[in-house]
């Protein structure tokens, strides 16, 4: 007797479709276009995360977690910006998390005054990495905005205006004011030690 091969049918391919139209497959949880995306994305969001996270190991697992959350809050993205801009939003704050647990671990280990002792002659004058969240809280959201976009995640003018929906000469105006912000808010305030 002769076996035949039955051929199921397949799904269709989610290689080619734009990032913005996988979006609708991992909003009803679809396995494969959730897979295609993290395939996509994986290298340039790692890339991201080194930025923050000298650590290689450390990066992947907070980019792991930054897809989980991306997945199960998918239905938080409205669709006014870019999805990919979304998303890399979710990947940075979880990496100023991390970031930021580590800076809690080191100060109950007291590492931080261990290191901070070895590699600077004049801790007193040394701006922190503390110090500059804090402050950047306190600048005006359009000039933090395009602030953390131009210096933390590397975008130019014109993807900084893709993404907030302003010109060009916009951007360049609010990093300038937000620099000259900053700077004035720094030197106001106690730097902790």
């Amino acid at each position: 007797m002769k076996s035949t091969l039955v051929k199921l049918p397949s799904e269709p391919s989610t290689s080619g479709l734009p990032i913005e139209q996988l979006y609708l497959g991992c909003l009803v949880q679809n396995p494969r276009t959730q897979r295609e995306l993290f395939n996509r994305l994986y290298a340039k969001m790692l890339s991201l995360c080194l930025r923050y996270i000298k650590d290689s190991a450390a990066a992947e697992d907070v980019l792991l977690v930054a897809f989980r959350k991306i997945f199960d809050r998918i239905e938080q993205f409205k669709q006014t910006g870019s999805f990919e801009g979304w998303i890399r939003r979710i990947v940075v704050n979880e990496c100023l998390m991390q970031l930021e647990k580590e800076s809690q671990w080191q100060k109950d280990t007291g590492l931080e005054k261990i290191q901070l002792a070895a590699n600077q002659e004049n801790p007193d004058t040394a701006l922190h990495w503390e110090d500059l969240i804090k402050t950047m809280e306190l600048l005006p959201a359009g000039y933090r905005k395009v602030f953390e976009l131009f210096v933390f995640d590397g975008l130019s003018h014109e993807e900084i205006g893709k993404e907030l929906s302003i010109s060009q000469n916009t951007s360049k105006s609010q990093l300038c004011r937000a620099r000259v912000h900053l700077q004035r808010l720094l030197q106001m305030e106690p730097r902790s030690n």
